[in-house]
């Protein structure tokens, strides 16, 4: 491809998204590139601390609790008082706890503080993605919920490299400055993200008011809780790349530089690739794409039992890796199009708690399996459950209409006034 046709592409990607996008997208890559404590929490808690393996594993769990918490409650928060306030709560609250974290020395009290970090740095994501489909067009979310993932992935690599160049120096400087970035998040959203939640909200017809939205109401929903079921089954698949794949690797032989070597295959195509195939999966069926991305999360993961060395592993990174991107954008796009309005926060909560579950969930079913089993088993476990999710969402997506549900906005978006509407 020619550079100007490369230059083509690349303002093709970002052009006809709305400036209050740029902003939001900004906050996310501020707030991933400083995102050092979950690099080095374990080694921290392991080397500086002197506390015991054990100890470490209670403390990731325990900010994985905080993060099922935080979900359905930022949920709500994110419908009843406004997208905006939940952000500026969220990522205020993160920054003093993350450095709060840094000054802890009382294990018990370490283990506390964690779970409220992990609380707090989960309790945005139903707002950013509620906030991103209000204010961006409908044919566009897919890419704009693409080039966010992109921003994530890009400022974890980024962060991953500096975090031990920054534990070497001090583990506190690690707390405090990503405390900092988090505030500076914050200050992002203060001053430059007005409120989008829709005000009035009624039915096709327009004639009245829609219903409102309780957690029962997304409870009920059959179509959309079998998404989040099939959500979770995804996302314990790929969370074997970070919990199961080190593991195994490491009963195999290979050192921890071989597992890195790997991994950082994941986030390089993410990176490299995630703009170019948002370009190919954009206008493309959503059953189609996530039937795909299944099959290739549960049979990237699959062949891991055929690996013997650095590279195979490294290819089988490439093979979920793809499904990884094909994935993420299409699936947040989804739950937009089954979540009405005026429960848009709810029904993201609600998605974002399947992940958070998963993060729970796949530590203790992978380390059981390859007990037990060998790791061979998991990753066949990894195909069955691939197969099953891609089987599901052609089930489920059959009949699905094209647009989301019958509710339309009856008044402006605070995003497009130039007044931030009152909480």
């Amino acid at each position: 491809m020619s550079l100007a046709a490369l230059r083509r592409a690349a303002r093709e990607t970002v052009s006809g998204l709305p400036r209050e996008f740029w902003w939001l997208w900004t906050s996310t890559l501020v707030n991933r590139l400083g995102a050092f404590v979950s690099t080095f929490m374990a080694l921290y808690l392991t080397l500086d601390r002197g506390y015991s393996a054990t100890y470490a594993g209670l403390v990731a769990s325990l900010y994985g609790l905080g993060g099922v918490v935080s979900s359905i409650g930022s949920g709500v928060l994110t419908d009843r008082i406004g997208r905006r306030p939940t952000l500026l709560i969220a990522q205020s609250s993160t920054a003093a706890s993350v450095a709060l974290l840094g000054f802890m020395h009382d294990p018990v009290a370490i283990a506390a503080v964690a779970c409220l970090v992990g609380a707090a740095s989960n309790a945005s994501r139903p707002a950013v993605q509620a906030m991103m489909a209000d204010i961006v067009r409908p044919e566009d979310r897919v890419r704009a919920f693409s080039l966010n993932y992109w921003a994530i992935n890009l400022g974890f690599a980024i962060s991953s490299m500096a975090a031990g160049f920054i534990a070497e120096v001090s583990y506190r400087a690690g707390f405090l400055l990503e405390a900092g970035m988090t505030a500076v998040c914050a200050v992002v959203v203060f001053l430059r993200l007005p409120e989008s939640r829709p005000t009035v909200a009624t039915t096709a017809d327009g004639r009245e008011p829609a219903a409102p939205v309780g957690l029962g109401t997304v409870l009920r929903d059959g179509r959309f809780m079998s998404v989040v079921g099939l959500s979770f089954l995804v996302a314990v698949v790929f969370q074997q790349g970070s919990v199961g794949l080190p593991v195994a690797m490491g009963e195999a032989g290979f050192t921890p530089a071989d597992y890195g070597t790997a991994i950082a295959v994941n986030g390089f195509l993410i990176v490299v690739l995630q703009i170019p195939v948002t370009r190919l999966i954009e206008h493309r069926d959503a059953k189609r794409l996530l039937v795909v991305s299944s099959i290739l999360a549960g049979y990237g993961f699959g062949l891991t039992a055929f690996a013997g060395s650095v590279g195979v592993f490294a290819l089988t990174v490439c093979v979920w890796t793809l499904g990884e991107m094909i994935n993420a954008p299409t699936q947040t796009g989804l739950v937009v199009r089954l979540s009405p309005v005026q429960g848009r926060g709810r029904y993201q909560g609600m998605y974002t708690l399947s992940w958070a579950v998963a993060a729970l969930v796949a530590p203790l079913m992978s380390g059981f399996v390859i007990d037990r089993f060998g790791a061979a088993w998991l990753w066949g476990m990894c195909a069955v459950v691939g197969t099953g999710a891609a089987v599901g969402y052609g089930a489920l997506m059959r009949g699905l209409p094209a647009s989301g549900p019958a509710i339309v906005e009856a008044e402006t978006p605070a995003s497009a006034k130039p007044e931030v509407s009152a909480a």
